[in-house]
């Protein structure tokens, strides 16, 4: 397959091109959010909001699929059933490789949101309950807000920063409620996961300005294979399986829709809207995941819940308004 040198959004509308000899690499002449119309702008804003709802099933889902699995079985053998359905929508569709300059960025999406991310949430999940583990949902918009603008030179504005710190404070005020305001050992996993994951998301955005976003995470996920696979065989060798409904549900959901099609729509949301304000959609994640596991693990929903839920979606309202 020959090197890509032009991009399309999916419906053979170019969104960016290589970089021409000379022109620093990472380069873009791809528009930036302002230039998209209002209605491409909220078609994004939408399809960012899918990816951050089936994200909020990611916990739940994980919750699942460590009744079946050991934590190192699970997160290789998801990013294998995924990577293999990426490789196969890439090859179906004859889709050319990325440009030479693409594949650092690639290989930071793949070490953050594929194999890193996974990775530390689910090995926290092994002690701690969902509700705890939502604190990394809370703080990532401002933590991808923030590594947003020290890669891409983003400067939003003084109420965007406000807006984004009073709905970060607000949804790290509740899960800290519902977990009792215990720090158990689990943190450290979440806060490495917190760190990778927005690095991740910050490059995912900038290369969703060049490629389709499904693209961007379908050969991050081809480039995990190799590693998923070795992974998933020295796991599986150590950790016993307990086959069950609920884990191998819980598996598919995490290959089939968080691990590749949630990310698909979240980067060409992002893409088109920015990162900062995209990211700013996953305040609501916490709450979603926390509804999520009251419906599907049997957890208990104080009832802060409503209020805390009134004051996350006035904040996304205020981020989604201000201009970068």
């Amino acid at each position: 397959m020959r090197a890509q040198n032009s991009a399309t959004d999916g419906s053979g509308v170019a969104v960016g091109s290589a970089a021409a000899p000379g022109e620093p690499v990472g380069a873009s002449t791809a528009p930036g959010p302002a230039a998209h119309s209002p209605s491409a702008r909220r078609g994004a804003t939408l399809l960012a909001a899918l990816g951050v709802t089936a994200f909020s099933l990611t916990f739940p889902a994980t919750a699942w699929g460590l009744s079946t699995f050991g934590p190192w079985s699970l997160v290789t053998i998801r990013c294998v059933l995924a990577a293999l359905l990426a490789g196969g929508c890439l090859l179906a569709l004859r889709i050319p490789l990325p440009a030479r300059r693409h594949w650092p960025g690639l290989a930071m999406v793949a070490a953050g949101t594929v194999l890193g991310f996974p990775l530390l949430t689910t090995l926290a999940l092994v002690t701690a309950t969902t509700a705890h583990a939502a604190v990394v949902v809370g703080l990532l918009p401002l933590t991808t807000a923030v590594c947003a603008a020290m890669r891409t030179g983003t400067r939003p504005s003084r109420t965007f920063w406000a807006a984004a710190l009073a709905g970060a404070a607000a949804v790290v005020a509740f899960t800290v409620q519902q977990s009792g305001g215990r720090l158990g050992t689990a943190d450290l996993y979440l806060f490495g996961a917190l760190l990778i994951c927005a690095a991740g998301y910050t490059e995912g955005g900038r290369l969703a300005r060049e490629l389709p976003g499904w693209q961007v995470i379908a050969w991050a996920l081809v480039l995990c294979l190799p590693v998923a696979v070795l992974g998933a065989v020295l796991a599986l060798a150590h950790e016993p399986v307990h086959w069950d409904v609920r884990g191998a549900t819980g598996l598919l959901w995490l290959a089939a829709g968080s691990q590749f099609l949630g990310l698909v729509v979240w980067y060409r949301g992002m893409g088109v809207i920015g990162v900062p304000k995209a990211s700013q959609l996953q305040l609501a994640q916490p709450l979603l995941t926390l509804v999520w596991s009251v419906c599907l693990l049997g957890e208990d929903l104080t009832p802060a819940a409503p209020l805390t839920a009134l004051a996350v979606l006035v904040c996304i309202a205020v981020t989604q308004r201000t201009r970068g």
